[in-house]
C-alpha cells in the first residue's frame, strides 16, 4: 500500500498481464484496491494498449488518497506465466479547477495546495477564502462632507462591510441627509443588504430598497457610525449621503413613561420643560430633598449644550403589592393574578363551597397603588358562610313530642350544649345562638358539640370550644319571667363547615301579624314526653308547628309553683300543632322558617331563624319562643365589637 502526501494523489500504470487464467480468478489473481475500495480482481493476458484503454484510466487516487496491490498464486501452473510489472507516480493535484474550492475571486494553485487572491481594492478575510471591499474610513474631526457606497456611482461591490466614522465637537451634533439615488438590495420587503447608521444612544434603520430614508436625519449625537453591508449577488446602485453639523437639540422626550410641557418635536439648548410621569408611575424621590421636584409625578428639566435633559428622574410603575388577605379573612383566596402593579389584576375566591363570596371578585392594581374593585372598593370582600341550607331535603314531616328522627345533614345548623342538655344554632362559622336562660347557673364556658344528630355516637361529633358567651343585657333572671331570653356564643376558632354542619340564616325583620298562620320547623334532643327528662330522645328529633297569633299567646298559664302568670311580650311569640312542641331538653333550640319538609323549587327561600326555644308550662301545648328579629342590632353590634377587638 502506498499513500499520497497532502495536496497530491497517486497514479498507477500496469505494463504487463501475464497470470493463469481461471473463472473468476480463483487461481492465480492481482487485486488493485483505491482509497481502500477494490476496483479490479485480474487474472489471464492482457496487453499494454488494452491495459491503458480499460484498465488504468481507473487507477488514481484521491488527495491524499491511497493505492494498494495484492498479488496470490497457487501450484497448479500448468505452464509458465510472466505476471505482472507497473509503476506509480505522485501527482499534484489542481485544487482551482474544482467549484468548491471557496475563493470568490480569483485561485492559484501550487504544488500541493493553492492560495485565493481578491481584485483591487478588496481585502482577504481571515477564512483565506471570501474577499469583501476596503471601503472602512475615519472621517473624524470634518464638520461636513460626503459619505457613498463602494464604487458610487456605479454598482456597488459585493461581499462589502463598510465602516464610516464621523466624529466632531460634543457641542454639536451630526445632520445626514441622503442626496442622488437610493438602491440597496431588498427581497420580498427583507433586506439582502443594508446600510444601519449607529449613534451611542439610538440607531436609524437598517435601510433598504429604492425609497431614501426620510432626511435630514437630525443624530443628536456628535458621534456616527455609518455601516453598510453587501452579500455576493446583486447589482445595485448603492447611496450617497451628505453630512454636516449644527447645534445639538434635545429630543421631546426625557424620560420613558412621561411627558413634558410644553410640546415640541426638538428642543434647543436652555429651553425648560415640566416633566409629568404617565398615570400608574411616579418618581421615587424625596420632594423636600430634590428641588427641582414639583410633586412625586411631576418636575422641571433643562435642555443641555450636549442634547441632553438635566435634570433626569426616571418614571417608575406604581407597585401594589401582593394582595394583603388578613387570617380573619378566611377563607378568602386569590384565584389569579396577572401582575401587582398597575393595572395589574388579581381574581378572589372562597376556598370552600359553604362560602360565598360578599362583594366583588375583580380588584385592579390603581395609579395610588391600591386593590381597587371596578366599583370603586378598596376594602376585599368577605367569605360568608352558606346559610339555611341543607344538602338533603327532609321528606316526610314530624314531631319533637311524638316526632320523627332527623337524618344526617338535614338540620345541620343544630348544636347540643352538653352541661345543660339544651340546644343552639350555629349562625355562621364563628358564632352561635341560644337562650339566655341556659347559662343561668353555668359558672364555665359550656361545652358545645355539632355535625351529628346521634348523642349515643358524640365521639364522631365535631366539639366546638367556646371563648366566651354573652347574656342579652336586659335579661333579668331573678325577676323570673323570660323576656329578653337570648344569648350568643362565640367560639375559639373557626367552626370546620361541612354538609353536616352549616349555620342557619338570621332573619330579616318582620311585622309579627304576618308570621300568624306561618309554619316552622324546631328540633332537639329534649323530652318526648311531658317533662319526663329521663326520656329525652337519643336522636335529634324535629316537629313542623303553627306560629299563633299574639291574641292567643297573651292567654299564658300560671307559674306552676308560685300561681302568677308568667310574662307574654312583644320580644316573645308561640307556635305549636296539636300535642307537637319543643319540651325540656329543648331549650335554647332553633325554630326556623319556612318548615322544613319536600323540596319545592331551586329557588326556596333559605331557612331563616325566626325563634329560639325559650319557655312553656305544659309539653305539647304552646310553645313559647324568643322572636330573633328583635334582637338583629344587639346581635350585629355584639359580633361587630367582639371581631374589632380581636384585630
Amino acid at each position: 500500500m502506498r499513500c499520497a502526501p497532502p495536496g497530491n494523489a497517486l497514479s498507477l500504470t500496469l505494463t504487463h498481464l501475464d497470470l493463469e487464467d481461471s473463472e473468476d480468478c480463483t487461481n492465480d489473481a492481482l487485486q488493485i484496491s483505491v482509497d481502500n475500495r477494490t476496483v479490479y480482481n485480474l487474472c489471464g493476458r492482457m496487453s499494454y494498449e488494452e491495459l491503458q484503454s480499460s484498465v488504468n484510466p481507473s487507477l488514481l487516487s484521491s488527495v491524499s488518497g491511497c493505492l494498494s496491490l495484492s498479488f496470490n498464486s497457487d501450484y497448479s501452473n500448468s505452464e509458465r506465466h510472466n505476471g505482472f510489472r507497473a509503476f506509480y507516480t505522485v501527482q499534484d493535484v489542481d485544487e482551482c479547477a474544482h467549484e468548491d474550492n471557496g475563493c470568490n475571486h480569483f485561485c492559484s494553485n501550487y504544488i500541493g495546495g493553492y492560495r485565493c487572491f481578491c481584485r483591487h481594492g478588496y481585502r482577504l478575510q481571515t477564512d483565506t477564502r471570501t474577499c469583501t471591499a476596503m471601503c472602512t474610513e475615519d472621517l473624524s474631526g470634518s464638520l461636513q462632507g460626503m459619505v457613498s457606497s463602494p464604487g458610487w456611482p456605479g454598482s456597488y461591490a459585493a461581499d462589502a462591510q463598510c465602516s464610516y466614522t464621523l466624529s466632531v465637537e460634543d457641542g454639536v451634533q451630526l445632520v445626514l441627509e441622503f442626496n442622488g439615488e437610493f438602491d440597496v438590495e431588498e427581497e420580498d420587503g427583507v433586506c439582502k443588504d443594508s446600510l444601519l447608521i449607529k449613534t451611542p444612544n439610538q440607531d436609524f434603520g437598517p435601510f433598504c430598497g429604492k425609497d431614501p430614508p426620510a432626511s435630514p436625519i437630525l443624530t443628536g449625537s456628535h458621534q456616527v457610525q455609518i455601516v453598510f453591508n453587501s452579500d455576493s449577488s446583486g447589482s445595485n446602485a448603492g447611496f450617497r449621503l451628505i453630512y454636516t453639523s449644527r447645534e445639538k437639540t434635545c429630543p421631546n422626550q426625557v424620560t420613558p413613561n412621561s411627558q413634558v410641557t410644553p410640546k415640541l418635536p426638538r428642543y434647543q439648548k436652555s429651553q425648560k420643560v415640566t416633566v409629568q410621569c404617565n398615570t400608574g408611575f411616579f418618581h421615587n424621590q424625596d420632594v423636600a430633598e430634590v428641588p427641582h421636584i414639583i410633586d412625586n409625578v411631576t418636575y422641571t428639566s433643562w435642555c443641555g449644550r450636549t442634547g441632553t435633559w438635566s435634570p433626569v428622574y426616571s418614571c417608575e410603575v406604581v407597585e401594589c403589592g401582593e394582595p394583603d388577605i388578613q387570617e380573619n379573612q378566611w377563607p378568602l383566596d386569590i384565584l389569579n393574578m396577572t401582575k401587582t402593579q398597575y393595572q395589574g389584576a388579581i381574581h378572589l375566591q372562597c376556598k370552600s363551597k359553604y362560602y360565598n363570596l360578599e362583594g366583588e371578585e375583580r380588584y385592579i392594581c390603581d395609579h395610588h397603588g391600591e386593590w381597587r374593585s371596578e366599583a370603586g372598593q378598596t376594602d376585599f370582600p368577605k367569605c360568608v358562610p352558606v346559610c339555611g341550607r341543607t344538602e338533603k331535603e327532609l321528606i316526610s314531616f314530624g314531631r319533637i313530642i311524638g316526632g320523627t328522627q332527623a337524618e344526617h345533614e338535614q338540620i345541620p345548623w343544630q348544636l347540643r350544649i352538653v352541661q345543660h342538655r339544651a340546644g343552639a344554632a350555629l349562625i355562621n362559622d364563628k358564632w352561635a345562638i341560644t337562650a339566655a336562660h341556659v347559662f343561668n347557673q353555668l359558672k364555665e364556658n359550656p361545652r358545645i358539640l355539632g355535625g351529628g344528630i346521634d348523642l349515643k355516637q358524640r365521639k364522631t361529633m365535631i366539639n366546638l370550644n367556646v371563648e366566651k358567651y354573652y347574656i342579652h343585657p336586659k335579661y333579668l333572671p331573678q325577676e323570673e319571667n323570660y323576656d329578653n331570653d337570648i344569648a350568643l356564643i362565640k367560639l375559639k376558632t373557626r367552626a370546620p363547615l361541612s354538609s353536616s354542619l352549616l349555620p342557619v340564616c338570621l332573619p330579616a325583620k318582620t311585622d309579627a301579624a304576618a308570621m300568624e298562620g306561618q309554619w316552622g320547623t324546631i328540633s332537639g334532643w329534649g323530652a318526648t314526653k311531658n317533662n319526663d327528662m329521663a326520656g329525652r330522645s337519643m336522636d335529634l328529633l324535629y316537629a313542623n308547628v303553627e306560629i299563633y297569633s299574639s291574641g292567643k299567646c297573651s292567654q299564658t298559664p300560671l307559674h306552676k309553683d308560685k300561681q302568677v302568670p308568667l310574662v307574654f311580650t312583644d320580644n316573645m311569640f308561640c307556635a305549636g300543632d296539636r300535642g307537637k312542641d319543643s319540651c325540656k331538653g329543648d331549650s335554647g333550640g332553633p325554630l326556623v322558617v319556612p318548615p322544613l319538609g319536600p323540596a319545592v323549587s331551586k329557588d326556596k327561600k333559605p331557612y331563616q331563624l325566626y325563634g329560639i326555644v325559650s319557655w312553656g308550662e305544659e309539653c305539647g301545648d304552646l310553645g313559647y319562643y324568643t322572636k330573633v328579629d328583635k334582637y338583629l342590632d344587639w346581635i350585629k353590634e355584639t359580633m361587630e365589637k367582639e371581631s374589632s377587638s380581636a384585630q
